[in-house]
């Protein structure tokens, strides 16, 4: 299943987007790897109740597109995820 994003503001510096229907692990896990980036000033997980959907408020600073760095961010996670289920599959046929 595909996740549903919602852009809710964009400028040079600044992006908020709206996750419909996650819960907060992958948004916790993408704003920790989002502040390795040096260029990533803000990176966190916005939520009014328990029950509503999760917001991703990211800044940047030094002209770094906000989408390119989150984007950036969404790559790493996924070559970490790749990397471990290599390892995972090596332990299985060990």
């Amino acid at each position: 299943m595909a996740m549903k994003l919602k852009l809710l503001e964009l400028t040079d510096d600044r992006a908020r987007i709206l996750f419909e229907g996650e819960g907060n692990t992958y948004i916790d896990a993408l704003a920790a790897e989002l502040i390795h980036d040096p260029q990533v000033d803000v990176a966190q997980r916005k939520q009014a109740f328990r029950f509503t959907d999760p917001e991703l408020v990211v800044t940047t600073v030094g002209g770094r597109p906000p989408l390119l760095a989150i984007t950036d961010a969404a790559k790493r996670l996924s070559g970490y995820a790749g990397e471990l289920l290599q390892q995972m599959e090596t332990l299985e046929t060990a």
